[in-house]
């Protein structure tokens, strides 16, 4: 069956598609959000440090959850708990009670529901769709995320300008058109969930009074335990680390230059189209480069894009900036999924992912906490510049280890 008539997987990428979208669009909203109720950037970043964090935090045991309960059930309640919980935040804004104190509540729950919904949705993705089709959905899937990410931010800003309880209505839509859409597949029988293996054979068939600490900490052990993963992920992380915290800044930058909110908006879209081009790039770049070279390019690529951020030409030198940083993004998403997920068995590809999303998703609350800081007590052009030179110090460590640099493909 062609992949276009699949649709299963057809289903699953809309619901993707609008939670996404809703997603991109409120996340404009909240550092526009908490500066205008607080004054503080630093506050904007604690926000993003929270949310994220929490994921992360969650992530390790939502993994083992994901390996051993129906995936489709998980999906549900995480669309459900985070629809219900922006919905909180909308009432506090109608209410006239919005605060800092009921955001950083719910980033916590909202982080949550994404450490539980991600893997989740990953995983139901590889249950509708056969092998040899994988890629071509996983470079849908990218695509999806980019052209949410072009529409999401513009969005936001002018649903921001006309009212602050707009982006988070329009992110509940999001989420309940993504429950709606799992709701009506039905995942076949055979690609249901594994029983887990017994994790303690791992470690020579000794039972552990720290039994769920280690499971949950096992796909951790087995990604760090390989030197050239353990290597690879560090760069990616720190790319994470770079696009958050420069986000961050161009949109503290922007702001203190007087443009509007609708123009802060349209500039952060050159993440998307960073990311859509990059996507087009994937098959060629995976063809053309070994995985060592792929990663050392786009870091290097990274570093050099928010350098240059530094110099204060506007929405539009941040919108061609921001392309540049996020060119090689879908080639690092598809290079982590083939040199992880798919050499990992299904009954523990869950730890798998979680375990990648906790060590590569912990540069962006780092980036968010750190660039929020830097903006606080070094200003914008300071800020930008230590940012830079934490990507291009991780860069030229890359360059010189070995393991990255000889890298190759699995079979």
């Amino acid at each position: 069956m062609p992949l276009r008539r699949n649709r299963r997987f057809q289903t699953l990428w809309i619901g993707a598609a609008a939670a996404n979208l809703g997603l991109e669009t409120v996340e404009v909203a909240y550092p526009l959000l908490i500066m205008a109720l607080t004054g503080s950037p630093a506050l904007a970043g604690l926000f993003g440090f929270t949310q994220i964090g929490t994921a992360l935090l969650v992530g390790l045991p939502a993994g083992v959850v994901v390996d051993r309960w129906d995936r489709r059930r998980i999906l549900l309640i995480s669309e459900a708990v985070r629809a219900l919980t922006l919905a909180f935040i909308v009432l506090g804004l109608m209410a006239g009670r919005a605060n800092f104190g009921l955001l950083i509540a719910a980033a916590v729950v909202l982080g949550t529901g994404t450490a539980f919904g991600a893997p989740a949705r990953m995983l139901l993705i590889r249950a509708v769709v056969p092998d040899e089709q994988l890629t071509a959905a996983l470079s849908q899937d990218e695509a999806r995320s980019g052209a949410a990410a072009l529409a999401g931010p513009p969005l936001g800003g002018a649903l921001f300008l006309v009212s602050r309880a707009f982006p988070f209505l329009a992110a509940i839509a999001g989420f309940v058109i993504s429950f709606l859409c799992a709701l009506v597949i039905r995942v076949p029988e055979a690609a249901r969930p594994a029983e887990p293996a017994d994790d303690a054979a791992a470690g020579g068939g000794k039972k552990s009074a720290l039994g769920p600490l280690t499971t949950a900490f096992s796909g951790v052990r087995e990604l760090v335990g390989d030197r050239l993963l353990r290597s690879a992920l560090a760069l990616v992380s720190i790319f994470y680390f770079s696009i958050t915290a420069a986000i961050l800044m161009v949109m503290v930058t922007l702001r203190d230059q007087h443009h509007s909110p609708r123009a802060i908006g349209l500039a952060l879209t050159g993440t998307a189209v960073g990311m859509l081009a990059g996507s087009v790039l994937v098959p060629r770049l995976n063809r053309l480069l070994s995985p060592g070279a792929l990663l050392l390019a786009a870091s290097t690529l990274t570093t050099v894009a928010v350098a240059l951020l530094a110099l204060p030409l506007g929405p539009v030198w941040v919108f061609a900036m921001l392309t540049l940083a996020a060119l090689g993004l879908p080639a690092l998403k598809i290079l982590v999924d083939i040199m992880i997920f798919r050499q990992t068995p299904d009954h523990r590809r869950g730890r798998a992912i979680a375990a990648t999303i906790t060590l590569i998703g912990a540069g962006s609350p780092l980036g968010s906490l750190a660039g929020g800081l830097a903006l606080q007590f070094l200003g914008v052009t300071g800020a930008i510049v230590l940012i830079a030179g934490v990507q291009a110090v991780i860069t030229a460590a890359g360059l010189a280890n070995r393991h990255v640099r000889s890298a190759r493909w699995p079979a």
